[in-house]
């Protein structure tokens, strides 16, 4: 008896059609959450809303399949690509402001034009900058691995160009006069422009080009229906109602449907270099004098500040040394990352209380600086506070008998010595420095690291090259410290050996 139910649900499974039966993978699609609206952002209720998740909700309808959404940096977001849908971050598709490039189409496929985008500069209303021409010399964030920064690096070199993953970010430190400038997309510069009443654009938008979805090249199927999906929403005007909703609909949005009937993708010319190198190579070493420049003005503030930190905690009083030690804990049990992020974004909002004017001169360099500086003084604190530790009491006894006061022994007899026996811990710190000073990259300083990114972004085939020419700089930098190290240790041991 209990073989006939079985045979009743195998009939019942055969009687279903086959799309029931074999249920289609998910379409993921990738994209980068922190680039905020109106591409993608959370509602009050935490949910993601935005006009491409709505694009990517009607594609996966249209292909039959539920769209997933795959978080990820934007400019990293392509690599995804390259992993298979099976493993984590994995993407069928990237789905997120993609500019149609000629590198990314000899790469990827791509599907037809779904948003025609203009460049558009924006500014303070009673900011310095009129147009395009008055850039020179003035600080204009842009997102970085953009068709806007490729025309800014091409257009505007002149600029004090720097390139930022977080839109929004950007958007305030312009309002807060502490960038002169941005370009933005179309999208962008509309939502924004409602958020920030003080900004608006100036000079001629730029018409540069078209949203487009990439996906891998062998997944020709998925690439047909997605064409088919795109051209459907722009002709029964699903698009448009949705372009409409959050402002976005134009005149240029009118030239996607004669589009649909042109060969696709179009003829791009080529803007490779036929010897990129040297002007690759200039640009790494420029970044590099940026890196060289952070470390050797944070680093002497880092001692500065962790000797007198170290002083304070073994021979200040108890009032003294307590928050000193408190000050170390929390620098040290807090990432680098995090205190820049502080140092950037949080301190000027404090001092623009009071003084707006003093705001504007946290610079990415000097809050750079200053993030450095803090966060190593805590451990020199305490390579300064084990040398003086280790220095004999009968030391600072001796030269309290021979007249001297408390404050004379310190500064005269402890400190040299305690300076002496830090040197190798001090000169490895000073090396690691250099390598940590690629965080800045996170406040819109173009040091060697976030150098290196852009060019990548512009060159994704000589990645490899790049990676060690990279490399080699910082090594280049970093190695000599520790031959001089070397040196110092030498040299220092020899005269204690001949005061023994």
């Amino acid at each position: 008896m209990a073989r006939y139910p079985l045979f009743a649900f195998a009939a019942l499974l055969a009687s279903l059609p086959a799309s029931a039966q074999e249920k289609k993978p998910p379409l993921r699609w990738g994209t980068d959450p922190t680039g905020g609206a109106p591409f993608i952002y959370q509602n009050a209720d935490g949910r993601y809303i935005g006009f491409e998740v709505e694009l990517a909700e009607y594609l996966a309808t249209k292909l039959g399949r539920e769209s997933v959404l795959v978080d990820g940096t934007w400019a990293n977001l392509p690599q995804q690509l390259n992993k298979s849908t099976d493993v984590e971050k994995g993407v069928d598709v990237i789905l997120n402001g993609y500019e149609l490039r000629r590198d990314m189409v000899e790469q990827f496929g791509v599907s037809r034009a779904y948003y025609a985008y203009r460049l558009a500069l924006i500014t303070r209303k009673e900011g310095g900058v009129a147009g395009w021409s008055d850039l020179k010399g003035k600080s204009v964030a842009v997102l970085g691995g953009s068709v806007a920064h490729d025309h800014l690096n091409k257009h505007h070199p002149d600029a004090d160009i720097q390139p930022s993953e977080d839109v929004a970010n950007v958007m305030k430190l312009v309002n807060d006069r502490r960038m002169d400038a941005t370009v933005q997309d179309s999208p962008a510069a509309v939502h924004f422009l409602k958020e920030y009443p003080t900004l608006t654009t100036v000079g001629e938008s730029v018409k540069a080009g078209y949203y487009v979805i990439y996906y891998r090249k062998a997944d020709v199927e998925l690439g047909e229906k997605l064409n088919a999906a795109i051209a459907d929403g722009l002709r029964d005007g699903t698009f448009r109602r949705i372009y409409e909703k959050y402002g976005l609909w134009n005149d240029d949005q009118q030239e996607l449907l004669p589009l649909l009937d042109q060969p696709w993708p179009p003829e791009m010319e080529s803007t490779r270099e036929a010897n990129p190198w040297p002007r690759l190579f200039l640009e790494l070493l420029k970044a590099a004098w940026i890196t060289v420049k952070l470390s050797c003005l944070s680093f002497p503030l880092a001692v500065l500040v962790g000797l007198g930190v170290a002083v304070g905690r073994v021979y200040g009083p108890k009032w003294v040394g307590v928050p000193l030690g408190v000050y170390v804990e929390v620098i040290r049990g807090t990432p680098l990352l995090l205190q820049l992020y502080a140092l950037f974004y949080m301190l000027p909002v404090f001092v623009q209380m009071f003084s707006p004017d003093l705001a504007a001169m946290f610079s990415p360099f000097v809050c750079g600086i200053i993030g450095l500086a803090v966060n190593y003084s805590a451990y020199e604190a305490e390579n300064y506070r084990a040398g003086l530790l280790a220095i004999p009491k009968g030391q600072t006894e001796a030269a309290l008998a021979l007249g001297m006061s408390r404050w004379t022994a310190i500064r005269t007899v402890v400190v040299p010595q305690a300076i002496r026996i830090v040197i190798p811990p001090v000169t490895n710190d000073f090396i690691a420095l250099f390598k940590d000073t690629s965080v800045c990259s996170a406040i819109l300083i173009t040091e060697l690291t976030r150098k290196y990114n852009e060019l990548y972004n512009f060159n994704r085939d000589l990645i490899v090259q790049l990676v060690f020419l990279t490399a080699g700089l910082y090594l280049c930098m970093s190695y000599p410290l520790a031959l001089v190290a070397r040196r110092l240790e030498k040299h220092l041991g020899k005269g204690d050996r001949g005061a023994a």
